[in-house]
């Protein structure tokens, strides 16, 4: 790839450098700072169980409090609110009465909404508590938290998963470049084999890292494996149909993407729900985002609330295929297309074997071997006396 900055004078070229370098970097730390420091509930899905006064009363002070914080959703029994748990349909449901707050939470889906429905609880059961306080007297409201569905016992913050995301996405990155720069596996499908094969040999040792050493993906494990190696592919195959499409910019732009927006607007160390408004669709739209989600449902929830995720991958993974076979094969000039020849004279040859080329012109060794033709093509060369005995 040629230079850009070949034809500035150096002393632009420092200029330049200084002034693009300090803004990628000042970029980089806003894409992953600013979701960061914005972490709030946006309408996140909460259920509410049965209709008492008691339920009414919490749901319209909390929407008093935090409007537009949380979704409700109401169900009869804390068995329907359990079954949505389980179907990733809330993070969570309050069953509230007048004696007793019970928090139904799954810190498999996140612990940060774990630990935030059980704020919420507190807040719930001091208000009572002041309500009691202030009228006849009641006994004492009673608290209580039950995980349905809880994290792997190993990793109970669901720390693991998000910090083996971002390393994942970085290394399918660089492993579409290794395939399509480095190696230059051609033709397409060459391409095609090689990044199937190494995303399924990389999703299966970065499972056996993740639950055989560290337990922190328990169940479903082909599931998880396939889960993990379609997130390796989706990154990858993309990466490299860039590379076919524009040749080695396509590296950097994939870089930004997947890394700096898609990693940033993920959500794994909180819940998309709890992003700013955009960045949660944004980051469940790529496929860092939509691969952790996909986890989640995977390897807690029997793929519950999986299908969008595992749509999002497929989609990544097809285009990125396609891009890479279009560079390959497209009429079109692109990065990845065969370097075309000039075509020759008719019956023209190698140099030697059926030609011998002066200059520009060509001459057949049969015009050569003519005495006439020889002798003016060949300098003079003075007889050889043969010494006689």
């Amino acid at each position: 790839m040629p230079n850009p900055l070949a034809k500035h004078p150096p002393w632009r070229r420092l200029v330049i450098v200084s002034v693009v370098l300090p803004l990628m970097i000042m970029l980089a730390a806003l894409a992953f700072a600013w979701p960061a420091a914005r972490i709030a509930p946006r309408d996140l899905p909460v259920g509410i169980v049965g209709a008492a006064p008691a339920s009414q009363q919490a749901v319209a002070g909390l929407a008093r409090a935090e409007p537009g914080a949380f979704a409700f959703q109401r169900y009869a029994s804390p068995a329907q609110a359990r079954s949505a748990i389980e179907d990733r349909e809330v993070y969570g449901a309050f069953v509230i009465t007048s004696q007793r707050i019970t928090v139904l939470e799954a810190s498999a889906a996140s612990p940060a909404v774990a630990q935030l429905l059980s704020t919420v609880g507190q807040q719930f059961a001091s208000h009572a508590a002041r309500a009691a306080a202030a009228g006849p007297r009641r006994p004492a409201v009673q608290l209580r938290d039950i995980d349905v569905v809880a994290s792997s016992a190993s990793d109970p913050k669901g720390m693991v998963l998000a910090s083996a995301l971002l390393p994942v996405t970085i290394c399918s990155i660089i492993m579409a470049a290794a395939v399509a720069l480095l190696l230059e596996f051609r033709p397409a499908w060459r391409q095609l084999l090689a990044l199937v094969i190494v995303s399924a040999a990389a999703g299966l040792g970065t499972y056996l890292i993740a639950q055989g050493f560290l337990g922190a993906l328990p169940h479903e494990p082909v599931a998880t494996w396939a889960s993990l190696s379609l997130l390796l592919m989706a990154v990858s195959a993309a990466t490299a149909g860039l590379i076919a499409l524009i040749g080695a910019a396509g590296l950097g732009i994939s870089a930004a993407l997947m890394i700096f927006v898609g990693n940033a607007f993920s959500g794994v160390t909180s819940a998309p729900q709890l992003l700013p408004t955009a960045a949660d669709r944004i980051g469940q739209w790529l496929p860092p985002g939509a691969g952790a989600s996909l986890l989640r449902s995977i390897a807690y929830f029997h793929g519950h609330g999986a299908a969008s995720h595992l749509g999002v991958l497929i989609g990544w993974s097809v285009l990125g295929l396609a891009a890479i076979f279009i560079g390959h094969h497209t009429p079109f000039r692109l990065a990845a297309s065969p370097a075309r020849k000039r075509p020759g004279p008719a019956g023209s040859g190698p140099v030697g074997a059926s030609a011998m080329t002066t200059g520009s012109a060509e001459i057949s060794p049969q015009l050569v071997s003519s005495p006439e033709i020889s002798s003016e093509i060949s300098p003079e060369i003075p007889p050889t006396v043969s010494p006689r005995y």
